[in-house]
């Protein structure tokens, strides 16, 4: 007779305890974090636990995330203030929650208040005007989120007389940001600041690194082929190249940023009194979006270059009708994160609103923004909630 087999199963007390999961390391969480979608998301998943909230708010992880997700278009800066988007528009619950003021910047005049330049990676540069010389200006940084400026120091008459430029002989000047740091230094940023006088144009950089401003180059009129200039307007930094459009000609003044070298680029005929936008349109070349002043359409162009870099052949491209009802007075600025910005007024004359809306250059897709009651061109603002904007300034 076969002999059973009998199977024994071990005491209680010998088996091996549960294993608990393994928990999730702090590479491994960085990593489903940069799959959320919706900064607004991980916003709120910083405020779950202290560990999530210090690997979210950490500079290098921060930098990561916005190399992968752009950030949100939360509304416009004016002289006024912050404007949020409004619904509909996807930002506006975000926006409503990280409206800021200028009110803790160095106090100033009524008459001399502090006006944005320009805006990039969540900084705003602001200029305000000296009263004893109504061209020239002080200038500041501010990390709007932060409450934090810097004030740039001024450009001493040195500097300006080593190109040939005296303050009493300035006509015009300018400033914008050129970039901020890339992912290695996420601290540091740099302006640029033209001034022109009746014979020369001059650019000057401003480091963070450094704290000072240097001369970077310099060109007289006459070497740029113009006998007869007026402002300089409509700045644009565009594949590490700087547009300015002269107002009431036909004519782009573009400075190379890596060899400063300037050069004139004619426009089409009837630009002169028209507004335009340089973009990057792929594989390094630019494009154009023109429009009129009280125009129902921007049009749009690419340009190639026929054997100097004078030379130019536009193209019309496209024709993107504006919004209906808002074509009474129309101004375009940008470019900004694949969007070109364009305040409407209504065509209604008893009306006391204009609108802002955005243009994807990719799509051409147009979408308002918000309303509202001043007149005058607002930046656009793009950025992320306070919990994940580091303290830069």
């Amino acid at each position: 007779m076969a002999s059973r087999v009998r199977l024994s199963l071990p005491y209680p007390d010998a088996t091996d305890p549960e294993r608990p999961p393994p928990a999730l390391t702090s590479d491994l969480l960085e990593e489903i974090f940069l799959r959320v979608a919706s900064p607004a998301d991980l916003a709120r998943a910083s405020t779950a636990c202290v560990s999530f909230r210090s690997l979210i708010a950490d500079p290098a992880f921060l930098r990561r995330y916005c190399s992968i997700h752009p950030p949100l278009l939360l509304g416009f800066v004016s002289s006024y203030g912050f404007h949020p988007a409004e619904a509909p528009h996807p930002s506006a619950a975000v926006a409503r929650a990280v409206a800021f003021s200028f009110d803790y910047l160095p106090c100033t005049t009524r008459r001399h208040r502090w006006h944005p330049c320009d805006v990039r990676d969540g900084r705003v540069l602001l200029k305000c005007t000296r009263v004893e010389v109504l061209v020239y200006w002080d200038l500041l940084v501010c990390d709007p989120l932060c409450r934090r400026y810097l004030l740039l120091p001024p450009i001493t008459d040195d500097l300006l007389a080593s190109i040939g430029i005296q303050t009493k002989n300035i006509s015009h000047s300018g400033a914008s940001f050129i970039r901020s740091g890339g992912i290695e230094e996420d601290t540091s940023f740099s302006v640029i600041r033209w001034m022109q006088s009746n014979s020369r144009l001059g650019v000057f950089i401003f480091s963070s690194g450094s704290g000072c401003w240097s001369v970077s180059t310099s060109i007289s009129w006459g070497d740029l082929g113009l006998d007869e200039i007026d402002l300089l307007i409509s700045s644009q930094c565009v594949y590490d190249c700087f547009y300015w459009k002269l107002t009431n000609m036909n004519t782009l003044i573009k400075l190379d940023m890596n060899s400063m070298r300037f050069c004139s680029i004619v426009l089409l005929p009837g630009h002169e009194e028209r507004q335009i936008v340089i973009v990057e349109s792929g594989e390094s070349r630019v494009a154009m979006f023109s429009i009129i002043y009280e125009g129902t359409s921007v049009d749009y162009y690419t340009f190639s270059q026929n054997g100097s870099e004078k030379s130019h052949e536009w193209h019309l491209k496209s024709t993107i009708p504006l919004p209906a009802h808002y074509t009474s007075e129309c101004y375009i600025g940008g470019p900004a994160e694949g969007y070109i910005f364009i305040q409407c007024f209504p065509d209604e004359e008893d009306t006391k609103y204009s609108a802002f809306f955005s243009l994807e250059i990719k799509s051409f897709n147009i979408e308002r923004v918000r309303r509202t009651r001043f007149t005058a061109f607002a930046y656009p603002y793009f950025g992320f909630p306070p919990s994940m904007s580091p303290r830069r300034i």
